[in-house]
């Protein structure tokens, strides 16, 4: 006899039972390799792994029951900030929050990413490689969160994006080098690449032009010399390192290309030149369309971002989503992204919306938060409902592939065989 367990009756399995077989009922599934939906299905779940995928019921099983919903593989957001949030207060923390605060604030923001659908997480660039810290933590089992994989610091030049003296006034400034992320030449490079090694980073994030809310005036302007790039390349090619690269402005994004980035985060001022590069050399966009659109806004309103930044915000960020429309119609590869930390966490599912609404089908959104996703992180057990994978469900009411947004209403959420939210 099958044993309907309402979704009400438990918040989080026991270890003990997360170790033990565990059915779930979905009354349909969403297949991430083919992009389509096939119907009614039945899910057995055994040491934080998908068992059986199976049209039949079983019989004489405690069975989770989803059959009013819609299964999904846990989605992948490639591009989250967990360390903090933008906000009028933000460019104070800096001052007043230190590597404890952080930590902190980076499991609050993980849960609440993890809650809304997201089981694992690409995080670019944090601050006292607190990411490096949770991951580890929720990998042992001393905290929940998402599947973290992180940068730590990102590598910024002298006055570039990621540098953290940024604003700040001569005395408190100091002279950061390749130990703290910035690089002036393809030595630096190197030693910046094998510190990030020996800190435990997952990957390397550069900041290849600027950006839209550091305290510097250009958010376009390239940052890192060719050969500085080249370099810094083959050394993270040495370290089985994907590298990510944050571009805005034409010709850092064009030079990050060419040498051989994995993914162009944001990709605003995008051209013709930049596209046939990147389809050439197989780089992939990471659009993060929510994060245009959010500064885009709070542009508007008086005293939310310093006087550098504003106009910044107000130039670049209505961009993105046509940059990404044109991209995606002219080839290029796409995977899912959104730059949380800069808008609120737990609103990443919005970005299947504008990514839609620019021309994607939902169908091809959602595998690029599953199986594209998957790929850019070279882990094959994660993106699909299908034996041998991760216990990574998610379910939703509805069809997503007719509605987009009822991704933004996860209803259930479980990783690794536990029931995260019910």
């Amino acid at each position: 006899m099958i044993k309907k367990i309402a979704l009400g009756v438990t918040l989080a399995l026991t270890a003990s039972q997360a170790s033990a077989a565990d059915w779930l009922h979905c009354g349909n599934v969403f297949d991430s390799e083919a992009g389509e939906l096939r119907g009614e299905h039945y899910i057995e779940v055994e040491a934080g792994e998908i068992k059986t995928v199976t049209r039949s019921a079983p019989t004489d099983a405690d069975m989770v029951d989803l059959s009013d919903m819609t299964c999904l593989p846990g989605l992948i957001d490639l591009h989250v900030h967990l360390d903090g949030q933008s906000g009028p207060q933000s460019y104070l923390n800096r001052f007043t929050q230190g590597a404890a605060d952080l930590a902190l604030i980076a499991q609050n923001y993980g849960m609440k990413t993890l809650e809304a659908g997201f089981t694992t997480v690409r995080n670019p660039g944090d601050s006292y490689n607190v990411t490096i810290a949770l991951r580890d933590a929720i990998n042992a089992g001393t905290v929940q969160g998402p599947r973290i994989y992180t940068a730590g610091k990102s590598l910024a030049t002298t006055g570039g994006h990621a540098d953290p003296t940024n604003g700040v006034k001569d005395e408190l400034m100091g002279r950061p080098g390749p130990t703290e992320g910035v690089i002036n030449s393809p030595e630096d490079a190197k030693e910046a690449v094998r510190q990030h090694y020996k800190e435990g980073a997952d990957f390397i994030k550069i900041t290849a032009t600027g950006g839209v809310l550091s305290m510097a005036a250009s958010g376009e302007n390239p940052q890192f010399t060719q050969d500085e790039l080249k370099t810094l390349i083959e050394i993270a090619d040495d370290y089985n390192f994907h590298v990510a690269a944050h571009a805005h402005g034409k010709e850092g994004m064009l030079r990050a290309v060419k040498a051989g980035v994995k993914t162009v985060e944001h990709g605003t001022y995008m051209d013709d030149e930049v596209i046939a590069a990147m389809k050439e050399n197989g780089t992939y966009l990471v659009p993060t369309i929510l994060a245009g659109k959010f500064v885009a806004e709070k542009a508007k309103i008086d005293g939310y971002f310093p006087d550098v930044v504003r106009p910044k915000a107000a130039e670049i960020g209505p961009l993105i989503q046509d940059t990404f429309a044109k991209a995606y119609r002219a080839g290029v590869n796409v995977a899912f992204g959104t730059d949380s930390g800069v808008s609120a966490h737990g609103d990443n599912a919005l970005e299947f919306q504008y990514m839609v609404e620019a021309g994607m089908p939902a169908a091809e959104a959602i595998q690029a938060a599953t199986t594209v996703a998957a790929g850019i992180l070279k882990n094959d057990k994660l993106g699909v409902i299908a034996a041998g994978k991760y216990a990574d469900i998610v379910a939703v009411d509805g069809n997503p592939l007719e509605d987009i947004k009822q991704l933004q209403s996860i209803d259930f959420v479980m990783k690794d065989g536990r029931i995260i939210k019910r």
